[in-house]
């Protein structure tokens, strides 16, 4: 199951959005999700669906690989479609199991909120695979640098974000061997009601916080050996310059943002 986890890696592919700005992609991404909520119509979703595939068609990234990171978060969206399903209240009742009333605003509510989260995972995650952590680090702290001038510190800010990226695959790998560890050593963490399996658990859990702290420490030590200081003063190796592409892709997001403005019509059912 931890080897489905894809969020946090990158993909490496060649193709348009790879070669993209990371500004660009984070201004993307962030209108994207933005366009998810205050509408709930079948226009906007449609608009919204040919947006990405046509994205995840330009990234180069197999569609399988797409939804093999889905596969994690499945048991969160059983749980959003069946509570949105049975607790939406109203007068519409469609059809009725005992005593409860199943209604055309909790089956309108229940299909939007399973796309909603869907599509913030997929967009979310087109992001990371197509961006690399430094990439994506150089990318927050170039966007956030009017910040600085109210004294928030951006590069801090953005290095923690990166680091935190990184750690996620990094940790799960640590946890998969960890597993396996225990099994050769007699865990078993199939068997068992849920009260035993919380208890197996436990024996993951606490080695893997004890790793994570010392990888912690150890890439503390690593960065003050090398004498790493964050702030304004630091160069890059490679500058983030925008490029023709990017004004082009800067455009194609402001165009499909005002195209859902155009189409939606807001209405908060869907939440």
């Amino acid at each position: 199951m931890l080897k489905e986890v894809t969020i946090g890696k990158y993909y490496p592919a060649q193709s348009v959005i790879h070669k993209l700005d990371p500004r660009v992609k984070l201004a993307g991404t962030i209108l994207f999700i933005i366009s998810l909520f205050p509408y709930s119509t079948a226009e906007v979703y449609l608009i919204a669906s040919l947006y990405l595939a046509l994205m995840i068609k330009i990234s180069r990234i197999p569609v399988g690989y797409m939804l093999k990171g889905l596969r994690p978060v499945i048991i969160l969206i059983i749980f959003t479609a069946v509570f949105s399903l049975f607790l939406t209240p109203g007068i519409d009742v469609v059809f009725t199991i005992g005593s409860v009333h199943i209604t055309r605003s909790g089956l309108k509510k229940a299909v939007f909120m399973v796309l909603r989260l869907i599509y913030l995972i997929m967009g979310s995650s087109l992001l990371t695979y197509t961006t690399t952590p430094n990439q994506l680090t150089d990318g927050i702290e170039k966007a956030l640098k009017p910040l600085n001038r109210i004294k928030i510190p951006v590069h801090e800010f953005a290095l923690m974000m990166s680091l935190s990226m990184r750690f996620i695959p990094i940790l799960m790998e640590e946890a998969e061997k960890i597993t396996k560890a225990q099994s050769a050593r007699g865990a078993d963490f199939e068997q068992g009601g849920f009260v035993k399996k919380a208890k197996n658990i436990i024996s993951i859990i606490v080695p893997l916080l004890v790793s994570a702290t010392k990888r912690a420490g150890d890439l503390a030590l690593a960065m003050d050996a090398r004498c790493y200081h964050g702030g304004s003063n630091r160069t890059k190796l490679k500058p983030l310059k925008y490029s023709f592409r990017d004004f082009a892709g800067y455009v194609i997001v402001i165009f499909y943002f005002a195209l859902i403005i155009a189409s939606g019509q807001v209405d908060f059912i869907g939440y």
